[in-house]
C-alpha cells in the first residue's frame, strides 16, 4: 500500500436541508451508485457512443465530473465487486477471480439451483469484512443494494445483510443473472418467486422454427423483466427513506449476456440500426436482433435513470443526492455482446481478448460519472483513479471519522465535490489469475502488462498510453528502467490470498527482492 492511502480524510461540511423530502434533518448527501455489468468505456453518449442513446446519463455528466482515467480493480465480475466494496486492489483483495465453488455439486444446472439454494452463489467475502455499506451505516445512512451481488452464497457470511446493507433485492448468484426473466430473485435472506418459468441457458429455438421470424423467439420473453422488478424495489426503498440519508448501490445486470429487452424498445433500434443476422446464443439464448437488443437494454436503464431523477425531484432531495455511474469491467465480445459493432471500448481496441477478462485498457478502464446537481459544474477530469478510491471518498462525504474507515488502497477525491482538485495515483496495480494469469501496472502514462503468468512468462510488455492508447507497440526493450520500477511495484503489492484458486506464482526477478 503506498503512502497516499494514509492521506487524512476530509470531512465534507454539513449541507442545508433541501426540499420537503429532506426536512427531517437529512443534512448529509444521499448517494446512488449505479454499477453496470460489462458496460464498455464508450457505451455511453458522453463517452463517444454514436449508436446507443443515453440522454439521461449524458445529462448527469452536464452537472458533474466525467472521469477519463478511472479503473476497475479487476476485469471480471466478482473480483471487481470485491475491490469496489472493500477498497482493496487485487494484490490485497480476498476475491481475485470468479469462483463458482463447483465442489458443491452441479452448480451450472439451473434446474438444480432452483431446487437447491445451496448451489447458488460465489466464493464469499469473509465474515465481518468492512464494506461501503457498513462504513456508511456508521455515519447514520440507511443502506441498500438492488441488483447483482456475486461475492457470497445464500447462508454464507458473505451476504449483503451481513455485510452492511439494511436491504437487498436481486441476484445473489451471478450465474442466475444470465437471464433477465428468472424464476426468482432474492429479497434479503429469502427468495421471491416471479411469474416466470425456468428456461435453462442454451435453450435452442424450437425444431423447425424459422430463425428469421421474430415470432420464433417468443418463448425467450416472459412476464417479469428483472431490471423493472429491481428498479421498482429501489424506488420503494428511496421513498421510504427520503427523510434520512440513504445509500443505494444499484448493481444492474445490464448489459451482460444474455441480451433481452422489451420488444417495442428492441424494434426502435431495429428501425434505427437496420436488419441484422440472428445469433444462436453461444451458451445464452438465441436472439433475432442482438445488436438492437443490446442497445435497447442500455437505453432501458438510461430511461430508468431519468425516472429516478424525477422521483428524487418529487421527493425534494435531488439536489441533496450524489449520483455515480460506472461499470464493473469492460465489455464482453460474443454474439450476444457486440463489442466490435458498437466499438464499446473506443478509443481502445474493440475485439476478443481486449475487453472483459483482460487487463488491457478495454478490460479495466471504466466510464465514471459523478453528478451532484446544484453543487458541481461540468468537468472532465484525467485524474488517475481506481474503484479503491470510492471507499475513502464516500467516507469523507458521509463524515465518517478517519479511525472508523478500514485500511484500503484508495485515495479520496472528495475535494473534487467541493470544486477543488484531488491528488491521483502515481501508480495502479492489478493481478488477475484468470485467462492464464495477468499482472498489470499503470505508472503515469506507462502501462505494463505481464501475460500468461501461469505459463511461466516473466517478460513485461510496455506501452506509452499518451501516444499508444490501443496498446499496439511494445516498447519494453527501450525502457528497462520503467520495467524495473513496475517489477518493484508488483513485488511490493502482491500478497498471497487464502483461496488457492486465486494464487499466482509470479516469477519476480532477484533485483526487486532485496
Amino acid at each position: 500500500m503506498n503512502n497516499k492511502t494514509k492521506t487524512a480524510l476530509l470531512a465534507v461540511p454539513a449541507l442545508a436541508a433541501l426540499g420537503v423530502g429532506a426536512e427531517a434533518k437529512n443534512n448529509k448527501p444521499n448517494i446512488v451508485f449505479l454499477l453496470f455489468d460489462d458496460l464498455g468505456y464508450a457505451d455511453l453518449g458522453c463517452y463517444g457512443q454514436e449508436k446507443i442513446e443515453t440522454p439521461n446519463m449524458d445529462a448527469l455528466a452536464e452537472h458533474g465530473i466525467r472521469f477519463t482515467d478511472m479503473y476497475s480493480t479487476a476485469p471480471l465480475s466478482s473480483p471487481s465487486r470485491c475491490g469496489l466494496l472493500t477498497g482493496c486492489h487485487s494484490g490485497h483483495a480476498q476475491i481475485r477471480a470468479n469462483d463458482e465453488l463447483e465442489s458443491r455439486g452441479n452448480v451450472w444446472n439451473h434446474a438444480a439451483m432452483l431446487a437447491d439454494p445451496s448451489l447458488e452463489g460465489q466464493y464469499p467475502l469473509e465474515a465481518g469484512t468492512p464494506t461501503l455499506g457498513s462504513v456508511l451505516k456508521t455515519a447514520g445512512y440507511k443502506t441498500a443494494m438492488v441488483g447483482k451481488w456475486g461475492v457470497g452464497y445464500p447462508g454464507s457470511d458473505g451476504t449483503p445483510n451481513k455485510l452492511g446493507f439494511d436491504y437487498y433485492f436481486g441476484y445473489i448468484c451471478q450465474r442466475q443473472a444470465h437471464t433477465y426473466y428468472p424464476p426468482f430473485l432474492w429479497e434479503n435472506d429469502h427468495r421471491v418467486y416471479l411469474d416466470n418459468e425456468l428456461l435453462p441457458l442454451g435453450t435452442p429455438l424450437d425444431e423447425g422454427a424459422d430463425p428469421m421470424d421474430i415470432r420464433s423467439y417468443d418463448k425467450y420473453t416472459q412476464k417479469e423483466y428483472s431490471p423493472d422488478v429491481c428498479f421498482d424495489r429501489m424506488l420503494n426503498f428511496i421513498d421510504e427513506n427520503a427523510k434520512k440519508p440513504f445509500f443505494v448501490m444499484w448493481t444492474t445486470t445490464v448489459p451482460h449476456s444474455a441480451v433481452q429487452a422489451p420488444a417495442d424498445e428492441v424494434m426502435y433500434y431495429v428501425n434505427k440500426l437496420g436488419d441484422e443476422k440472428p445469433t444462436k446464443g453461444e451458451g445464452y439464448f438465441p436472439n433475432r436482433y442482438p445488436h438492437a437488443t443490446y442497445a435497447a437494454m442500455v437505453t432501458h436503464i438510461d430511461t430508468q435513470v431519468g425516472k429516478l431523477v424525477e422521483e428524487l425531484k418529487r421527493l425534494g432531495v435531488y439536489e441533496n443526492t450524489i449520483i455515480i455511474v460506472t461499470s464493473d469491467n469492460g465489455p464482453a465480445c460474443n454474439s450476444n455482446s457486440p463489442m466490435e459493432y458498437f466499438e464499446s471500448a473506443k478509443p481502445f481496441k474493440c475485439s476478443k481478448g481486449w475487453g472483459k477478462s483482460s487487463l488491457h485498457e478495454g478490460g479495466v478502464r471504466m466510464p465514471f460519472i459523478v453528478s451532484w446537481a446544484g453543487h458541481l459544474e461540468k468537468t472532465v477530469s484525467d485524474r488517475i483513479g481506481s474503484f479503491t478510491d470510492v471507499m475513502p471518498t464516500l467516507a469523507d462525504v458521509a463524515g465518517v471519522k478517519a479511525k472508523k474507515v478500514p485500511q484500503n488502497d484508495g485515495i479520496s477525491f472528495s475535494s473534487m465535490l467541493k470544486g477543488k482538485t484531488a491528488e491521483g495515483h502515481e501508480w495502479l496495480y492489478w493481478e488477475f489469475p484468470g485467462s492464464k494469469g495477468w499482472v498489470g501496472v499503470r505508472l503515469g502514462n506507462w502501462k505494463g502488462l505481464l501475460k500468461q503468468v501461469k505459463k511461466g512468462n516473466d517478460k513485461f510488455e510496455l506501452y506509452d498510453l499518451s501516444t499508444d492508447p490501443r496498446e499496439s507497440k511494445n516498447v519494453a526493450a527501450e525502457h528497462p528502467e520503467i520495467i524495473e520500477q513496475m517489477w518493484k511495484i508488483a513485488y511490493g503489492q502482491h500478497t498471497i490470498p487464502a483461496n488457492p484458486k486465486f494464487r499466482l506464482d509470479i516469477k519476480f526477478p532477484d533485483s526487486v527482492k532485496e
